[in-house]
């Protein structure tokens, strides 16, 4: 787990074993979108694109079918899969998630980009919820809202970045609603209706953000101490977009390591 993701402060208060299942989780899942959408940065002669999509199906029925995996990713998984019960059903998502992104450039309304959210970010909520021990069906909820406020916020980060892959993230229907079009953002000009737009797009991830909050059990509030670090981190990168009157053209919004760290350890200690 390099220090480089956002999620790396969150995963240093899990206990030992949590740790490295949610690594091997983490490493597994990054390994499929790397071959998906990073098709030149893959290494080690291991299937690019489509032919990806079914290379990692296979190696994730060998994970859990007690075959054996090709991967050190699929490897490392594997002992985790039966301890923790891991669901079957959200890594598929995870890879059906990341397979949209071959054919899909543009998303049409909500609903579509709420699926889209659903498979590359709550899926693994879902994983990581077992991991942690969560035992009240409300957990599941709170996984659901969450990983789409997390994906939200990335979209809202990385509008810049994704349109020049030729990818817009943010529903069509939002675009024409406040009287915008692709070329607008691919300007990078903030005007008044890319202003609106972004804001309500904003609104839309702190509404998930309070879904996840509100869903949260007082029982498991003890095990989803690694996943509200998260949440704060990511907040606080929406918070950033706010504050910079939402030009997320100018600098992608980051939240330095060393407010990572303060937050991790805020959160930790006077948890909200």
């Amino acid at each position: 787990m390099a220090r480089k993701t956002s999620f790396y402060y969150s995963f240093l208060v899990l206990p030992a074993e949590q740790r490295r299942a949610i690594i091997a989780v983490w490493d597994f899942c990054r390994a499929v979108d790397d071959a998906v959408d990073e098709e030149e940065t893959v290494a080690d002669g291991l299937p690019t694109g489509r032919d990806a999509v079914a290379f990692w199906r296979a190696e994730l029925g060998r994970a859990f079918d007690g075959g054996a995996p090709r991967t050190p990713q699929a490897q490392r998984l594997q002992p985790f899969i039966k301890s923790f019960d891991l669901p079957r059903q959200a890594f598929d998502d995870v890879i059906d998630g990341v397979a949209m992104d071959l054919d899909t450039t543009r998303y049409r309304t909500f609903d579509d980009l709420f699926e889209y959210c659903r498979r590359v970010a709550s899926a693994v909520g879902l994983i990581c919820i077992r991991i942690w021990g969560c035992t009240e069906p409300r957990s599941s909820d709170y996984a659901l809202n969450l990983g789409v406020a997390l994906q939200l916020t990335n979209i809202l980060r990385d509008v810049k970045g994704d349109l020049e892959l030729g990818r817009v993230y943010l529903p069509l229907e939002d675009l024409e609603e406040h009287g915008c079009t692709v070329d607008d953002l691919s300007a990078g000009v903030v005007h008044d209706r890319v202003r609106a737009l972004i804001a309500f797009e904003c609104v839309r991830a702190r509404d998930f953000y309070q879904r996840a909050v509100d869903a949260r059990p007082l029982a498991d509030c003890g095990r989803l101490v690694a996943a509200e670090i998260m949440r704060a981190v990511y907040f606080e990168t929406l918070r950033r977009i706010e504050r910079n009157h939402y030009d997320v053209f100018t600098a992608r919004a980051r939240v330095p390591r060393p407010r990572q760290a303060l937050i991790a350890l805020r959160q930790w200690l006077f948890p909200a």
